[in-house]
């Protein structure tokens, strides 16, 4: 699971601050970046979230590393929601 290992660099991130994101322990993290031990699928879907990236993406199947589309819809609404805040500010003042 290199690419755990890859995303986790890419983003400047510990391990042990991903496994405390995660949920799971530093040891745990190590062993999966090394390839030592593979996460089960809830653990998969947690990093998977965490990094913005799909299970496919992690476990090797996909080479895309775009968020998945039910990651970017979240986002589309928290941004949507944001601006609907400002033009109710910007109306007030």
């Amino acid at each position: 699971m290199n690419r755990i290992k890859d995303l986790r660099e890419d983003r400047d991130l510990r391990q042990i601050d991903v496994a405390e994101k995660v949920g799971i322990d530093q040891r745990s993290l190590s062993n999966y970046e090394t390839g030592k031990t593979n996460p089960d699928s809830e653990t998969v879907v947690r990093l998977a979230r965490f990094f913005g990236v799909s299970c496919d993406y992690l476990l090797g199947v996909s080479d895309s590393n775009l968020p998945d589309r039910r990651a970017l819809l979240a986002e589309l609404a928290d941004i949507e929601k944001r601006l609907a805040e400002i033009r109710r500010y910007l109306s007030n003042g």
